[in-house]
């Protein structure tokens, strides 16, 4: 949390050249970190938010930004924070914000203005309508092990399995209370208020369906027709491919592409499933922490499941892009490309036999960097307070 603070202080120091926006999944400490931040700092500051709002008071946000001018020229103040919090829940709320921005650019009104929504979809959309050019994004992902360590004492191995949800974080020794927190708080939450309310869905059954079998799959490459026949929804390999990207970009789960150094090849390729979070698998598995760390075969699974969303979530601030890497019965768990550079990761955990696909890999991509991790190479406890781009 203190790194995330201080990249909002960092912003907020500079001269009003953008908008700050607090971008990231549902419940990873966005609406937290700007709270505390306002707390520390001795600039004059309002944090409104729109919860409570009605969606089609469409003059709100003008209301309260006129309220903050007046501060200011009352307090005789030459800068103001101004941060508003579930600001998507206001119908037009880009176009409001756009008009009041540049009322504020002309007449040279200092206000430094921090945009936060629960919705990264309903977000992404009022930015790209009417504030382009206007804003910078603050990324924030699920948190990382050395997060959750510090703030709840986690173990490695509880990381693995009760995952990066700090909301969560108190739950873990009530099992029940904690998969029923994700499953209503994140993923039913996520699909209905989230991906419905911002795109149509012909089929919200099967957007549902997709995003189980998803977690229930992560760490897996599996190929759509596969995936399809998994299902028990008609549909098309187009139609799951579009709703496995709204529950990636939603920060539940996702598919890594194939490496290929023809990268025109990388998205026709089956994906390899990962979810954002391990905390969302476990929500959908029977078993209690001290029997999944007795079954090998489904607990190396998980690890490596944590590994891989440790690197999907540090790839979107330490901009790498992530893979895996096929061909015929070879095949290297994931690939790091940052630039010209790659590194290849190979996983062991557990009873999981792996082929020698990294030998191959290293004679097709000889330049490459690469790396066990676990069995007798680097341990996967220690690779998860590692960040990734000190691998290049």
């Amino acid at each position: 949390m203190e790194s995330k603070i201080k990249i909002i202080e960092k912003r907020l120091n500079e001269k009003r050249k953008f908008i700050q926006v607090i971008s990231g999944p549902r419940q990873v400490g966005k609406t937290t970190a700007i709270l505390e931040y306002l707390k520390r700092t001795e600039k004059k500051n309002v944090y409104i938010t729109a919860d409570d709002v009605n969606p089609e008071n469409g003059v709100w946000i003008s209301q309260q930004w006129g309220i903050v001018r007046l501060k200011m020229k009352v307090e005789n103040a030459n800068e103001y924070i101004l941060a508003i919090d579930e600001i998507q829940k206001i119908r037009n709320w880009s176009e409001s914000v756009k008009l009041e921005w540049d009322r504020d650019s002309r007449e040279k009104t200092n206000i430094k203005l921090v945009l936060l929504g629960s919705s990264q979809l309903l977000m992404q959309k009022g930015l790209s309508e009417s504030l382009t050019g206007r804003f910078e994004i603050i990324k924030m992902v699920h948190w990382s092990y050395s997060e959750m360590k510090t703030e709840f004492g986690f173990t490695p191995e509880q990381y693995v399995w009760f995952g990066a949800y700090p909301g969560a974080g108190e739950l873990i020794h009530d099992e029940k209370r904690f998969k029923d927190y994700i499953r209503n708080s994140i993923i039913e939450t996520t699909i209905s208020k989230d991906i419905l309310q911002i795109t149509r869905v012909d089929k919200p059954a099967l957007l549902k369906s997709v995003c189980e079998l998803g977690l229930l799959y992560s760490g897996q490459i599996l190929s759509f027709n596969k995936f399809l026949g998994q299902l028990h929804d008609a549909g098309n390999t187009t139609t799951v491919s579009h709703y496995l990207d709204l529950l990636d970009n939603s920060g539940i789960v996702g598919g890594i592409s194939k490496f290929m150094m023809q990268d025109v090849r990388i998205r026709a390729s089956s994906p390899k499933l990962s979810a954002h979070n391990t905390a969302i698998i476990n929500s959908l598995m029977p078993e209690k922490y001290v029997e999944i760390i007795e079954k090998p075969e489904k607990w190396g699974r998980l690890v490596e499941s944590c590994v891989g969303s440790h690197l999907l979530n540090r790839s979107k601030l330490e901009n790498y892009e992530l893979f895996y890497w096929r061909e015929n019965n070879f095949e290297v768990d994931f690939v790091l490309k940052k630039g010209e550079k790659v590194v290849a990761l190979e996983i062991k955990s557990g009873n999981i036999q792996k082929t020698d696909g990294m030998r191959k890999f290293m004679q097709i991509y000889g330049s490459s960097k690469s790396y066990i991790v676990g069995g007798q190479g680097l341990s996967w406890q220690e690779f998860l307070t590692f960040s990734p781009s000190d691998l290049f």
